[in-house]
């Protein structure tokens, strides 16, 4: 595929950043009951932007409803912490992390919210749901 760049000098190869890149296996385990929801907060979610090299910072929340397996809180933390070196855009992240726990849970809904730091005078937040409409 012939590399983009656009007005701003991004590439199309930046912008599929982290997309495809190996991560720590997410585990589950048997959901023992049915019809409750599972928040979880991971404050301190670390990447590098794939355009400046510059660390990024922010917070991730994974919400969901269990079907028949729950996310392995361990295996979830060696997850997260492998973006700490990751070339990828807040959007890529949060949607691969959607994908990534999709996959792996089969839940009945997910959201991920990833609320990232401030950097030259604006914050973002981005919000990805499972199932994908």
């Amino acid at each position: 595929m012939k590399e983009r760049k656009t007005r701003l000098g991004y590439t199309s190869g930046q912008a599929r950043s982290g997309v495809k890149a190996e991560l720590p296996p997410i585990e589950t385990w048997p959901n023992q009951y049915r019809g409750y929801e599972i928040k979880i907060e991971m404050p301190e979610f670390t990447s590098i932007c794939p355009k400046t090299g510059l660390p990024d910072f922010g917070s991730v929340t994974l919400e969901y409803l269990p079907d028949k397996e729950c996310v392995e809180l361990k295996s979830l933390k060696h997850y997260i912490q492998a973006y700490r070196n990751l070339g990828v855009f807040y959007e890529n992240a949060v949607n691969r992390i959607l994908d990534d726990v999709a996959r792996a849970a089969k839940p009945k809904w997910a959201v991920v919210t990833g609320r990232f730091n401030t950097r030259g005078g604006m914050n973002s937040t981005i919000t990805a749901r499972y199932p994908r409409k």
